[in-house]
């Protein structure tokens, strides 16, 4: 059974870390800012404001500052800033007995969803594809932090992963799965092919998104995860968006889905409002999922966090 995390309570430290890509600091105070309003105490990483290109610091400062907050003791929850690029570089400093024996809640999307599938697969950790700082301010919608909020404090299952009214879900395939979820972004996963920390997808509900990638270059990422076996071993499929893709010789993101993806004949469900779109549903990765596409329904059998 993977490892809940402790529940996330009013009153509670969050550490800030960034982990791939510099956040610009003024956004990262304002994240500060808006968590400090919601009554959270913040603790920072010694690389959080680092800039070096397109990388914050080196892969080794990068992975000491996530290692200082799963064992600091007062830190429940960890924020990283962003993703961008980068994030794999640091799981080969991981020391996962130690994520394992200090379990926190770590949320994030883009990049940060190698990770996240990384501390499941060798931490046994729930993880959540949700909200990162650069989320926290008054621009992000309600919904949002509903969602994120919700997932990571509520100890009662099940509970529902619901699109908002205005965003259906659509079903693409008929039937029903029921496994742990893994996945995130699409992009990122493809780095990880033919390492040690690719995704495991045996049994598990698959969930990609991705975004700013044209279609034909969407494609071929997700033919890679084909002959890579990951589709095969599945058992569900969720798609999310994929946020500003470029139609590329016609085809657009639905097209793909409909000529690559529903001929594999597995549970598919497309649509779901999460990762780099405007509208960010929660996903605890890890945790016992049943999708079905008749009645358009996602729901988690288990509580993602612990009392």
């Amino acid at each position: 059974m993977p490892i809940k995390p402790p529940q996330l309570r009013p009153g509670d430290t969050i550490g800030i870390v960034t982990l791939g890509t510099p956040l610009e600091a003024t956004r990262i105070d304002e994240g500060i800012a808006t968590l400090k309003g919601m009554g959270f105490n913040v603790v920072v990483g010694d690389s959080t404001y680092a800039s070096n290109g397109f990388l914050a610091g080196t892969p080794e400062s990068r992975a000491a500052d996530l290692m200082k907050m799963f064992a600091n003791k007062e830190v429940r929850c960890i924020l990283p800033t962003r993703g961008g690029v980068g994030v794999a570089a640091i799981l080969p400093f991981l020391n996962f007995p130690i994520i394992k024996a200090n379990p926190k809640i770590i949320s994030g999307y883009s990049d940060i969803t190698v990770l996240l599938n990384v501390l499941y697969e060798y931490a046994d950790l729930v993880t959540f594809h949700s909200l990162m700082l650069l989320d926290f301010n008054n621009r992000t919608p309600a919904y949002n932090f509903n969602q994120f909020f919700s997932a990571t404090s509520a100890t009662t299952a099940p509970w529902e992963i619901k699109n908002p009214p205005e965003m259906p879900l659509v079903s693409k395939v008929p039937g029903t799965a029921t496994g742990p979820v893994v996945g995130g972004n699409l992009t990122s996963f493809i780095d990880t092919i033919g390492t040690s920390f690719e995704i495991n997808t045996e049994g598990k509900i698959l969930l990609l998104e991705d975004t700013h990638e044209p279609i034909n270059t969407v494609y071929r990422y997700i033919n890679h995860l084909k002959l890579a076996g990951k589709f095969d071993d599945c058992i569900g499929i969720l798609m999310g968006e994929c946020s500003n893709c470029e139609i590329a010789y016609g085809k657009t993101y639905n097209d793909l889905i409909d000529e690559v993806l529903v001929p594999l004949g597995k549970p598919l469900i497309s649509n779901l409002a999460t990762g780099h779109g405007p509208l960010k549903a929660a996903i605890a990765i890890g945790t016992s999922l049943t999708m079905n596409t008749e009645t358009l329904t996602l729901t988690v059998t288990e509580p993602a966090v612990s009392v």
